[in-house]
C-alpha cells in the first residue's frame, strides 16, 4: 500500500539508489552541463525527501546473466546505439562524482535487492522500477513520482509469483500464454503458501511436463531479483562474490563510521 508520508524522519537510514532510470530522465537534455545539473538536483532532492545524507548508488553496465538464461531477454527494447552521445558521460559522472558502482553480469536491480536484503542498517530503496518497488521488502522512495511506499514480505513474495505466472512484457519475459496480471492475482489471492508448487503445476498444465518445467525455471530466473549469496552462486558460480557495501555521504566524513 502506498504511504502518504511526505518526508521521512531522520534516523540514519541509507538510500540504496537504482540509478539506471536517472540517466534516462536526463539524457535528452540539450547540453551535458544541463544533464549533469539535472542529476545533481534529482539526487539532492531524493536525499532531502528521505531525510538522510547517506547513500549508495548502482548502475547496470553490459549484459547481465539473464541474457544467458534467455537470449531474447529485453529483446523488445531499443538498441543501445540509439542512446544520446552524452549517455556514457553521465554514467561516468555518477561513478566519479557520486560514487555509483556496478558489477559485471548483474543489474542495478539485483544490487539494490541484495544489499537491502543483507544489511542490518535501515535502508530506503530508491527506484521507480516496479520490480524493485514490489519485489523488495521494506521502505521505498519512487523518485519518478516522489512518493513513498512500504512493501511487506508477504506482498513481495506474492508479486514474485504473479510475475512468474504472467511474465513481463517490458523485459520480453514470456509467462503462461493468455495469463495477465488479473488472472495471476486471482489465482494467488487466497493462497498463503506453496506458491512455487502452484506455479509449476500451472506451467505443466499449459506446456506439458518437460517444456513446462523448463519454461517455469526460465521465467523464475528471469524475474527473480537476487537476494542471497546462494542466489548469486546459483547464477554466477561459486567464485563470484559481491563485496561489502561502500556507503557515501553528502556530509563531511566521519572516520569512525562503519557499515
Amino acid at each position: 500500500m502506498q504511504s502518504t508520508i511526505e518526508r521521512l524522519p531522520r534516523d540514519g537510514s541509507i538510500c540504496l539508489i537504482d540509478g539506471d532510470s536517472l540517466l534516462y530522465y536526463e539524457m535528452d537534455k540539450t547540453t551535458l552541463e544541463e544533464a549533469i545539473a539535472g542529476l545533481d538536483q534529482r539526487l539532492a532532492h531524493m536525499l532531502q525527501q528521505c531525510n538522510t545524507s547517506k547513500y549508495a548508488g548502482f548502475l547496470t553496465k553490459g549484459k547481465c546473466f539473464r541474457y544467458k538464461v534467455d537470449t531474447t531477454y529485453k529483446g523488445n527494447r531499443k538498441r543501445k546505439t540509439n542512446r544520446p552521445i552524452i549517455f556514457p558521460a553521465l554514467e561516468e559522472y555518477l561513478m566519479q562524482n557520486w560514487g555509483f558502482t556496478y558489477m559485471p553480469e548483474l543489474e542495478a536491480d539485483d544490487l539494490v535487492s541484495y544489499y537491502s536484503f543483507n544489511m542490518s542498517t535501515k535502508t530506503i530503496i530508491c527506484s521507480p522500477d516496479k520490480d524493485v518497488l514490489k519485489q523488495c521488502t521494506g521502505m521505498h522512495y519512487n523518485y519518478r513520482t516522489a512518493e513513498f511506499m512500504h512493501t511487506s514480505p508477504e506482498e513481495a513474495l506474492k508479486f514474485l509469483w504473479v510475475q512468474v505466472l504472467m511474465g513481463d512484457s517490458t523485459d520480453n519475459i514470456q509467462g503462461l500464454k493468455g495469463v495477465g496480471i488479473k488472472t495471476a492475482e486471482n489465482w494467488l489471492k487466497e493462497r498463503t503458501k506453496d506458491f512455487e508448487g502452484f506455479a509449476l503445476k500451472k506451467y505443466v498444465e499449459h506446456y506439458g511436463m518437460t517444456e513446462g518445467i523448463f519454461k517455469f525455471q526460465q521465467a523464475f530466473r528471469l524475474v527473480y531479483l537476487l537476494k542471497t549469496d546462494a542466489d548469486v552462486k546459483r547464477e554466477l558460480g561459486d567464485d563470484f562474490v559481491i563485496p561489502e557495501l561502500q556507503v557515501y555521504s553528502t556530509e563531511p566524513s566521519n572516520p569512525d563510521d562503519e557499515w
